[in-house]
């Protein structure tokens, strides 16, 4: 069976990966594993999970889960919101729209790691983008659908939900937490998303639907040999 991992920045992309990625893909008989991005391993205790400050510490953590050769794909869920600023790519991003310059980092990531089975994702700009793909349904689930149709208006004036910009205020996630202060993320976000479905994102979003397509491409490549 073909493998498929998940490398999770947080609680939230875990639960999405395990909960609305793995089973659209379980179904093309491929098995689908994830795993939050471990920021500290203190001797003796347990791994600290979430959160991401600086390069060499993810670069280690996806060469230590491309050990595993049972792995046929190897991905990421990290936002590209706050990405490290030491990472491969950001500091030189070229002018142009924010899907340009996200692919210039993921190709300069893809680099760094140079191994066949990698494949790097960031989620342009944030996961919670997937969110605004239906505000219709944040409302729903908020109980409260006044301030989403807000939000849809914001989706509308910046032409979709991945371009939301990445401002310190005006991030996906500040958006959203702004209109709904009792938001949880790691409860009502994925619910949002679970609802909706995962083909509701892929029309919505045009990254992450690259990103989905390009995982199917390489399973299936696998799976061909």
């Amino acid at each position: 069976m073909r493998h498929l991992h998940i490398l999770c920045e947080g609680q939230t992309e875990e639960i999405l990966a395990r909960d609305v990625i793995g089973p659209d893909f379980a179904a093309a008989d491929v098995r689908v594993t994830q795993s939050i991005f471990t920021t500290k391993r203190p001797a003796g205790g347990p791994a600290l999970k979430g959160g991401l400050s600086i390069w060499p510490k993810l670069k280690h953590e996806l060469l230590l889960l491309l050990r595993d050769s049972s792995t046929t794909v190897l991905t990421t869920m990290f936002d590209y919101y706050a990405f490290p600023a030491d990472a491969p790519g950001m500091a030189d991003r070229p002018h142009g729209s924010p899907y340009d310059r996200v692919r210039y980092v993921e190709s300069a990531l893809l680099k760094a790691i140079d191994h066949k089975r990698f494949l790097p994702n960031l989620t342009l700009h944030e996961i919670e983008a997937w969110v605004l793909a239906d505000c219709g349904r944040l409302g729903e689930v908020m109980g409260e659908p006044g301030p989403a149709a807000e939000l849809e208006r914001i989706v509308r004036l910046e032409a979709g939900p991945e371009l939301v910009n990445d401002g310190i205020d005006t991030a996906p996630s500040k958006r959203i937490m702004s209109a709904y202060p009792r938001y949880a993320k790691t409860i009502d976000g994925p619910l949002v998303i679970a609802d909706a479905s995962l083909d509701v994102i892929r029309r919505s979003c045009p990254h992450a639907n690259d990103w989905l397509q390009e995982i199917e491409v390489r399973l299936r490549r696998d799976h061909t040999r």
